[in-house]
């Protein structure tokens, strides 16, 4: 019974946390968008993250060290959730994990299939325009800045902000998770996000 009662409030305070983060008021987080796949195929967020939960992590492939922690990491929590909740049960949400380029000029889909493949068979890498990428980057609220006077083949870094965004499968927002959150504790959390979902899902 403690048992009980202690879950339902570890519940509720999840949910309170995702509801929170719709809340009137307050700046939206995501939504629909068009880009290029890594394997430059025309990507809509309507189509791919409609029904599914997604985590969404923006960032560069010339990145020196941020990046690849962070998708080593995001590959880690994407096997301990696939344990947790096993993919292959009918009554799972999937977890789709999405990679959106800062830096389309050097980006391009051969490169970014290139990149993912070192982290996880399942990484889906997004690219397109500097002015699509701007445009999904002011959705998600994620900041990005490139030096100025940058020429062909120079070699230069792109400043960004490093979060992974929980999307829940009707495009909301549901939790930010920050460099702070170990492997372990990220997965805990989008577990438990996915395993309170009651809508719909698609396999």
């Amino acid at each position: 019974m403690v048992y009980y009662f202690r879950a339902e409030k570890e519940r509720m305070e999840r949910q309170r946390i995702a509801e929170a983060s719709k809340g009137v008021g307050k700046p939206k987080v995501g939504g629909k968008f068009e880009l290029v796949d890594q394997d430059g195929r025309k990507w809509s967020s309507e189509e791919e993250m409609g029904g599914r939960f997604s985590l969404v992590y923006f960032g560069f492939t010339h990145c020196p060290d941020i990046c690849p922690e962070e998708l080593d990491k995001m590959a880690q929590m994407l096997d301990i959730v696939s344990v947790a909740l096993p993919p292959t049960s009918a009554s799972n949400p999937t977890l789709l994990p999405i990679f959106i380029t800062c830096d389309p000029a050097r980006d391009t889909p051969s490169v970014l299939k290139t990149y993912l493949q070192e982290f996880h068979p399942s990484m889906i890498g997004l690219t397109g325009t500097w002015e699509q990428i701007k445009a999904v980057c002011k959705m998600y609220r994620v900041y990005f800045s490139t030096p100025e006077g940058v020429k062909p083949g120079m070699d230069y870094l792109v400043d960004h902000s490093i979060y992974f965004y929980l999307m829940d499968p009707e495009g909301d927002f549901v939790e930010a998770i920050g460099r702070t959150h170990s492997a372990e504790k990220a997965a805990k959390i989008i577990s438990e996000h996915m395993s309170d979902w009651k809508g719909k899902i698609k396999k």
